[in-house]
């Protein structure tokens, strides 16, 4: 199997490096990210990204001029055991709920207050169909997401791998964020660590994250 890693520096116009991972090439991915860009050539391959083309120009200049904290830094935790036998969650920033199960993220809220964004997460089990899934995030395009979820977030291709002995299992239930958090406080503080407690609590070995 093949994982994709990306490596992102830079805003708005960004270089987006992608590097083929197998297992075992641990010290490939280290030795990409000691190069940066200079990785390009031996790793993968990179793009530019706007990442506000999509934003009126009234938007775009109030999104370029935000100031937005650095991260502290990303923790990195090795896999603890072979692909095939560890058990794999799936995270989207897509903004997704199941019909039924739990009731949209806050967009009303979010169209009053537009520097505020739904900080908590919504559950999808393994068995959930394309007609329980629920879009709405107000800044991207859902409808290739509303003809096939996995677009954001591929359970249905995560339980191939598992059918083809790829990887040991998916989690009994994966989890959607919405993406727009211009203030991650209250995320940080409360509800990424209950996702992680979940997913201990569902012996999770490892996370695949699809930002959107």
């Amino acid at each position: 199997m093949h994982v994709l890693r990306q490596r992102r520096t830079g805003a708005p116009e960004s270089n987006i490096c992608s590097y083929l991972w197998q297992p075992g090439a641990t010290e490939r991915i280290s030795r990409a990210d000691a190069l940066g860009d200079r990785a390009q050539s031996l790793y993968g391959r990179c793009m530019a990204i706007d990442s506000f083309k999509w934003l009126p120009p009234s938007l775009r200049g109030f999104y370029e001029n935000m100031h937005v904290p650095p991260p502290d830094g990303v923790p990195w935790s090795p896999l603890a055991k072979p692909l095939r036998e560890a058990r794999i969650a799936l995270v989207t920033t897509a903004g997704l709920n199941v019909r039924g199960l739990e009731p949209p993220f806050d967009y009303e809220r979010e169209q009053r207050e537009p520097r505020w964004g739904d900080p908590s997460y919504r559950r999808l089990p393994r068995d959930v169909r394309q007609e329980q899934v629920q879009t709405g995030h107000l800044h991207i395009n859902n409808e290739d997401i509303d003809r096939d979820f996995n677009v954001a977030i591929p359970i249905t291709r995560m339980l191939e791998l598992e059918a083809q002995g790829v990887v040991g299992s998916l989690a009994s239930t994966n989890y959607s964020f919405m993406g727009y958090q211009p203030d991650t406080a209250e995320w940080s503080a409360r509800y990424g660590p209950e996702v992680a407690r979940l997913m201990k609590d569902d012996a999770v070995d490892g996370v695949v994250m699809t930002p959107v």
